[in-house]
C-alpha cells in the first residue's frame, strides 16, 4: 500500500515562504504517476492547488500562479510545493495526493 507523508507546514507571516513535501512509500511506480497538491481551507471544500505529471509539466490554480511552484525529485520518490509570498487566504491544511492514495495532510497557517 502506497504511504504519503506531508511535512513543512507551519506559521509564517504574510510576504513569507515555506516548502512542503511528500514523501511516497510504497510503490515502485512513483516516477510514472502524476501527483498533485491540494488544500482545504475551515469550511471550504478541498480545491487542487498544483499538479506536476510524470514528464515535469505542472498546471496551478490561478490563485497561486506566480507564487507557488511544484516539482518533484523521483530518485528520492518526493514531490515538493514551494510556497513564496504567502497570503492569509492560502492558510489551509495543504494534502498530497498520488497513485489513489492521500497523505495526512500538514498545516499552513499565513498571519497577516
Amino acid at each position: 500500500q502506497v504511504q504519503l507523508v506531508e511535512s513543512g507546514g507551519g506559521l509564517v507571516q504574510a510576504g513569507g515562504s515555506l516548502r512542503l513535501s511528500c514523501a511516497a512509500s510504497g510503490s515502485i511506480f512513483f516516477s510514472f504517476n502524476a501527483m498533485d497538491w491540494y488544500r482545504q481551507a475551515p469550511g471550504k471544500q478541498r480545491e487542487l492547488v498544483a499538479t506536476i505529471t510524470s514528464g515535469g509539466s505542472t498546471n496551478y490554480a490561478n490563485s497561486v500562479k506566480g507564487r507557488f511552484t511544484i516539482s518533484r525529485d523521483n530518485a528520492k520518490n518526493t514531490v515538493y510545493l514551494q510556497m513564496n509570498s504567502l497570503k492569509p487566504e492560502d492558510t489551509a491544511v495543504y494534502y498530497c495526493y498520488g497513485m489513489g492514495d492521500w497523505g495526512q495532510g500538514t498545516q499552513v497557517t499565513v498571519s497577516s
